[in-house]
């Protein structure tokens, strides 16, 4: 992995998964021609989770069943999820 954080500066760039596939070809430049360490996969679902969760939450006002409804994952793995990242719920 890189020293420091990518920077981007996201322009014009719609939906989701335009936004990840942007962000990948910047982090993929960043190396400048060298693959980075393995566990790419493992380290973008990592970095995801805790923003997805907490930004879900805030979105629906701390109530983890409308933010577990809203994921499309069990209330209970919302709360574990919660638990392991030390996300405050507001709830």
């Amino acid at each position: 992995m890189p020293s420091s954080p990518v920077t981007l500066e996201i322009k014009n760039v719609s939906g989701l998964s335009a936004t990840v596939r942007h962000f990948l070809e910047t982090y993929f430049e960043h190396h400048e021609g060298n693959l980075p360490c393995s566990g790419l996969y493992q380290t973008v679902l990592q970095e995801i989770e805790r923003p997805l969760i907490e930004v879900t939450l805030k979105a629906a006002e701390g109530n983890q069943k409308r933010a577990s409804e809203i994921l499309g994952i069990n209330r209970n793995t919302l709360r574990k999820k919660i638990q392991e990242l030390g996300i405050k719920s507001g709830k």
